[in-house]
């Protein structure tokens, strides 16, 4: 009866540290791990899918994170502010957008070096910034493509002054439907 004991307690021993053990291997291959160095900002019109702890990366190599994302309510700016290693330095030229690994991917910063021989000190700001793109969107105007108010009201027969400039007409002059008869001019209020 102590050996049953003894074997279960081992055997909750090894569980227990088999778990503590993928804890440990699960916070250090994620980017829950802050990296310690200076300080940057970056302003983005969009920051979807952007959090504290996304990988900040250049040329696909993790080189920092992100350690707080804050609203600028005058300009309504998403403000994304970083941690970067120490031993990297940043042109102050640089560029930073928002990317995804893939369709279904995480989101991540990708910095961009610029020429310029000045580097970022520590709380500068990268200036030239592209935000998230919206995937949704761009699926949905592929699928659905995009309508024109010009191929709507080109069947209608009314012609505004812009629009009969753009065909040589004058503005005033009648124009011609389908059929090739005269429609009436709307600004002159004639009939046929």
């Amino acid at each position: 009866m102590r050996s049953n004991n003894m074997v279960e307690t081992l055997i909750g021993a090894v569980v227990v540290a088999v778990a503590l053990g993928f804890l440990v291997f699960a916070y250090s291959a994620t980017s829950s791990g802050g990296v310690s160095g200076y300080p940057v900002e970056a302003r983005f019109s969009s920051a979807d899918g952007i959090i504290s702890g996304t990988e900040v990366r250049l040329h696909g190599i993790k080189i920092g994170t992100v350690s707080a994302v804050d609203l600028d309510p005058k300009s309504y700016l998403a403000i994304v502010h970083m941690n970067i290693r120490g031993d990297v330095p940043i042109p102050d030229d640089s560029a930073i957008k928002i990317t995804s690994a893939g369709l279904l991917g995480n989101s991540y910063l990708s910095i961009q070096p610029g020429g310029s021989p000045k580097n970022l000190a520590a709380g500068g700001q990268i200036l030239n910034t592209q935000g998230s793109v919206d995937i949704m969107g761009l699926i949905g105007r592929a699928i659905y493509g995009t309508t024109s108010g010009a191929s709507s009201s080109a069947g209608s027969g009314t012609s505004s002054p812009a629009a009969a400039g753009a065909a040589g007409q004058q503005p005033g002059q009648a124009t011609t439907g389908a059929t090739g008869s005269p429609l009436p001019d709307a600004a002159a209020g004639t009939h046929p």
